[in-house]
């Protein structure tokens, strides 16, 4: 007989006797009543691992031209620990990376001070590093011990910034408020610049308030010189309507080796997605929006505001690092169309370039995340990062820059939602392994439950036949 504490709506606590039950079918009949928390697989199982050609199976209608793949991948399987009361939801908001052969992403609770769904609790979020040897997940970073802060003071329920490798060893990475009480009433300054060491597991903040009363929604960071850009958005949307106005989101450019704000701006009405030319240290954004969306280029060398290189256009969205060919790829949004394609920024002639639709199905569906394998040959991804992959089966999706087709390596969401009760509902979290043989992609989780309540990794082992030129 296992044990297992339950969240009641009610706020009260109680223990859930699950006898002769398997996880998935205790957490099916508990639907949206009484999650449980922490969640759990079968028979107490920590990991599951599957291959299946359930995998390669599509019940759904595909764009003309996307292919299947033939061989079936080996994946992996788990829970992120701590998820041990109800989130606001738990989920995942930004992007994760691999670094010396180990997986490190972020999850938080979306909880915020001031938030009637909140309870009053104030926000946390916690970054993990997982060890694909031992397939365990270790947790580094707990938000709310970092910061040490009083009862009553804004933390962050997200980490909502891309983690990135610096040269100097450490990883960086920022904050952004969980829902909508990012105010003065709970000594908002603006959320924070972390660092964190791998190898020993040692966390820092570097600065606080960046952009002063500015909560940082992306992030990237230039590794060789040492700077991170963002893109913010003023500390409350509450009330919706009021206190939003049209200029509160902005670009941001901070040298952490002097610990200066070198630029901020311009205002704008959408927060900006930073794409970054490693070679030439140059970063991008797109300002404006519909037929006033220019692709701009800020130039830490030059002590000037960021300069119009093209527009309009929809150029802008989650994107890769620069390949060993000089390119940059990123899966952007056209707001006016509500479409996501996939383009490439040629970083020595600037000139950029749309190749294909990013999804699969007929439905457009935002992509959060998008790596490229270390021979620049091909991209990953999934379409649906904040909800509704599973509508299209929960695609893996590879890209290959030079034919311009795309291949589902594995639909997930079939196979997950009836074996173990967990619909894959979308990702703003992969990373693709040095050799490119292992996608890592931490999901939001629903267990029956209307949206999402937890997260979980799948760690995504490639057939080799399925990356060959």
């Amino acid at each position: 007989m296992r044990s297992s504490v339950c969240w009641m709506r009610g706020g009260l606590v109680v223990v859930c006797l699950l006898a002769g039950l398997s996880s998935a079918q205790a957490q099916k009949k508990t639907a949206d009543a009484e999650l449980v928390f922490p969640p759990t697989l079968p028979d107490g199982q920590r990991v599951v691992t599957d291959k299946s050609d359930e995998f390669l199976k599509s019940r759904w209608k595909l764009q003309p031209g996307v292919s299947v793949a033939t061989a079936a991948p080996t994946v992996d399987f788990l829970f992120y620990p701590g998820q041990d009361y109800l989130g606001n939801p738990w989920s995942n908001w930004g992007d994760s990376l691999v670094v010396n052969g180990k997986y490190y992403a972020s999850i938080g609770d979306h909880h915020s001070l001031g938030e009637k769904r909140s309870t009053d609790r104030s926000g946390n979020a916690f970054v993990f590093e997982y060890d694909p040897q031992t397939k365990t997940l270790r947790q580094l970073v707990d938000l709310k011990k970092l910061l040490n802060l009083p009862e009553g003071h804004y933390t962050p329920g997200k980490i909502h910034s891309r983690i990135d490798l610096g040269s100097d060893g450490w990883l960086y990475f920022a904050t952004y408020r969980g829902g909508n009480g990012a105010t003065d009433e709970f000594h908002y300054q603006g959320d924070w610049i972390i660092r964190l060491h791998p190898q020993t597991g040692k966390a820092e903040i570097v600065v606080r308030g960046a952009v002063p009363k500015h909560g940082i929604q992306t992030s990237v960071l230039d590794p060789q010189r040492m700077i991170f850009y963002g893109g913010t958005r003023a500390g409350s949307l509450s009330p919706i309507g009021k206190n939003r106005g049209p200029n509160d989101e902005l670009f941001f450019a901070y040298d952490l080796k002097s610990q200066k704000l070198m630029y901020s701006g311009p205002k704008r009405d959408c927060w900006p997605w930073p794409i970054l030319a490693q070679s030439t240290g140059r970063t991008y954004f797109v300002q404006g929006l519909g037929d006033e969306a220019a692709l701009v280029r800020f130039d830490p060398k030059q002590a000037a505001p960021p300069s119009k290189i093209a527009g309009p256009t929809a150029f802008e969205g989650a994107s890769t690092n620069e390949t060993p060919q000089g390119f940059v790829y990123s899966a952007s949004i056209n707001k006016a169309t509500r479409t996501e394609s996939l383009w490439s920024l040629n970083t020595k002639t600037e000139e950029i370039q749309e190749l294909s639709p990013a999804c699969i199905g007929e439905t457009p569906r935002m992509v959060a995340s998008l790596d490229a394998d270390p021979t620049g040959r091909y991209l990953y991804y999934t379409p649906g990062a904040h909800g509704g992959s599973e509508l299209d089966g929960t695609p893996i999706v590879q890209f290959d820059v030079r034919t311009k087709r795309r291949k589902v390596i594995a639909f997930l969401n079939p196979l997950y939602e009836d074996k173990y009760g967990c619909t894959l509902k979308g990702t703003y979290s992969s990373a693709l392994s040095a050799d490119g043989s292992t996608l890592y992609f931490t999901w939001n989780v629903s267990r029956n439950s209307k949206v999402w309540d937890c997260c979980a990794l799948t760690v995504i082992h490639i057939p080799e036949s399925e990356r060959m030129p």
